[in-house]
């Protein structure tokens, strides 16, 4: 995830929640996440494009930005 960070800094915005946080868990609520980790990408609008629990494929991501 700090790699997929690094690489798009100012293109996407990533943020990591504490799913044993109050709040996290509300958020966990809202989108049906319940397993660790889950990647959910969301377009400007915030509409969700994809999501995936476990590792991430960074060409996934790079294929979603118009960069691969």
């Amino acid at each position: 995830m700090d790699g997929i960070k690094r690489e798009f800094e100012g293109k996407l915005t990533v943020i990591h929640i504490d799913v044993l946080d109050p709040e996290g868990k509300e958020l966990g609520r809202i989108f049906d996440f319940k397993y660790t980790p889950t990647f959910i990408l969301f377009d400007a609008e915030g509409e969700e494009l994809w999501r995936t629990i476990g590792a991430i494929d960074p060409s996934q991501v790079r294929q979603s930005l118009g960069k691969e």
